[in-house]
C-alpha cells in the first residue's frame, strides 16, 4: 500500500529530494529547498490512508484543502529566501521522481488509482505554491515601483518576464506528464497567458505615450475601434460569467489614435469585468451629447471605494480587495484619452457600481 510505503520511507524521500536540489546547477541550489516536502509527504500519507478501504483503494473525489494551503505558505517562504519560480516547481517534481525511483529499487507496487491520486495532490501543491509565489512577487514589484515613468515601465517589464516564466514552467509540468492539462496547474497556465496579453497591450500604449510620440490622429468610425476591442472583451466576459452588452449610436466618427483609444477602452473593460460581481452586467454605450462623443462603461462592482474618485487614476493605486496586477490600467487609460484631446472621468452609482466616461470632441 502506497501510504505505508510513504510513511516508512518519509526521511529517505526527503533526503533524496534534497540531493536533487543540491545537484541542480541551474538555477543554483539554495539551502532548505526541501522544506515543504516532508509536510506534503505527511499529508499524502494521511489522504492515501483514508482512501484505503477493505476492498481496495477508492480514489477520493476531493483533495484535502490543507495540501494547497501549506503549499501556498511554502511558495511564499521560497520567495522570501530568494528562490526562483523554477525551483518552486522542481521542489515538488523532485518528490514524484524520488518516489518512482525508490519504489522501483524496493519492488514496491503502486496501483494506477494510487499514483493518479498522488499526482493530483502534486498538481494541487504546485498550483498553490506557484500562485502564492506570484502573488507575493506582484506585491513586491508594486511596492518597489517608484513614481517615475521609466521605473513604472521597468516594473511592467519585470512582471511580464515573471508571468512568462510562470506560464513556461506550468506548461513544463503539464508536458512532463505528472499533471493533467485540465487540473489546477492548467488553470495557472491560463491565468498567466491572460495576464501576458493584458500586460503587452498596456505596455505598447504606455511606451508610445512615455517616449513622447505624438498621437496619430485619424478620422475614423468609432464602431471600427470598438468592434475590434469588443471581440476580445466578449470572450473575457464569458469566461468570467458576466453579461456584456454594447450599444453604439450609428454614424459616430472621431479623430483619434486608434491604438491608444483601443488600449484605453480595453483597459476600462478589463477593469469592469474584474471588479463586477459574479453573473453581473457590464454595458458599453457610445452616444452624442452637446457636440461631444461619450463612451460610457458601466459595471456592477457595488460602488466606488471610499475616498476621492480621482485617486483611482493615480499610478499603483489599488483600493479594491482584488490586488492582482500593478495598478496602472486606469493611469494609462487616462493618459491615452488625454493625448487624443479627450477626458476620462468616473462617477459612482452607490450600491450598484460605477460608470467610466470617455469624453471626446465630436468630429
Amino acid at each position: 500500500m502506497l501510504h505505508e510505503f510513504l510513511e516508512a520511507n518519509r526521511l529517505e524521500l526527503a533526503q533524496r529530494c534534497e540531493r536533487k536540489v543540491a545537484a541542480r546547477r541551474s538555477p543554483p541550489a539554495t539551502s532548505n529547498g526541501h522544506a515543504g516536502v516532508p509536510v506534503l509527504i505527511d499529508q499524502l500519507t494521511s489522504m492515501l490512508r483514508e482512501a484505503q478501504v477493505d476492498e481496495g483503494f477508492r480514489e477520493p473525489m476531493l483533495l484535502s484543502p490543507e495540501i494547497e494551503v501549506s503549499a501556498s505558505m511554502h511558495g511564499g517562504d521560497l520567495l522570501r529566501r530568494g528562490f526562483t519560480v523554477d525551483q518552486v516547481v522542481h521542489d515538488y517534481g523532485d518528490l514524484c521522481q524520488a518516489l518512482t525511483e525508490l519504489a522501483a529499487e524496493r519492488g514496491q507496487k503502486i496501483s494506477v488509482d494510487e499514483f493518479h491520486t498522488f499526482n493530483r495532490c502534486l498538481d494541487s501543491a504546485i498550483a498553490g505554491a506557484v500562485t502564492e509565489f506570484g502573488r507575493q512577487r506582484d506585491e513586491l514589484v508594486s511596492e518597489a515601483g517608484a513614481a517615475t515613468l521609466n521605473e513604472r515601465l521597468g516594473s511592467l517589464a519585470h512582471e511580464l518576464r515573471n508571468l512568462l516564466g510562470t506560464a513556461k514552467l506550468a506548461y513544463a509540468a503539464i508536458k512532463s506528464g505528472h499533471v493533467a492539462v485540465t487540473g489546477a496547474t492548467g488553470n495557472v497556465l491560463d491565468r498567466s497567458l491572460d495576464g501576458l496579453a493584458d500586460l503587452v497591450d498596456r505596455a505598447l500604449a504606455d511606451v508610445r505615450m512615455t517616449t513622447g510620440l505624438h498621437a496619430r490622429l485619424v478620422n475614423t468610425a468609432l464602431a471600427d475601434i470598438l468592434d475590434e476591442v469588443c471581440i476580445g472583451a466578449q470572450l473575457d466576459a464569458t469566461a468570467r460569467g458576466i453579461t456584456f452588452t454594447v450599444s453604439v449610436a450609428p454614424d459616430l466618427r472621431v479623430t483619434a489614435d486608434r491604438q491608444m483609444m483601443s488600449s484605453a477602452v480595453a483597459n476600462l473593460l478589463q477593469n469592469a469585468f474584474k471588479y463586477s460581481r459574479t453573473a453581473g452586467h457590464v454595458a458599453l454605450t457610445a452616444r452624442i451629447a452637446d457636440r461631444h462623443v461619450l463612451i460610457e462603461i458601466a459595471d456592477e462592482c457595488g460602488g466606488l471605494p471610499s475616498g476621492p474618485p480621482e485617486e483611482l487614476f493615480r499610478p499603483f493605486a489599488q483600493r479594491n480587495r482584488d490586488q492582482s496586477g500593478v495598478g496602472l490600467g486606469l493611469t494609462i487609460s487616462r493618459r491615452a484619452v488625454e493625448m487624443n484631446g479627450g477626458r476620462l472621468s468616473v462617477r459612482d452609482v452607490p450600491g450598484t457600481g460605477c460608470v467610466f466616461t470617455i469624453d471626446l470632441p465630436q468630429t
